[in-house]
């Protein structure tokens, strides 16, 4: 009753940091992706600069 709040179990926090890793991984990848596609542009630009 005055304990605080309940303890997770072991397949709870499981969950979660795999739930964790999932969605780094997801934003790694758009970011990843947005980039590759900018890139080129990126090129074209510095190229006209100099």
């Amino acid at each position: 009753m005055y304990g605080g709040p309940p303890e997770q179990s072991p397949a709870e926090i499981k969950a979660r940091a795999q739930e964790l890793e999932a969605s780094t991984t997801i934003q790694f990848t758009l970011t990843t992706c947005v980039l590759l596609y900018l890139s080129p542009f990126a090129v074209d630009y510095v190229q006209k600069l100099f």
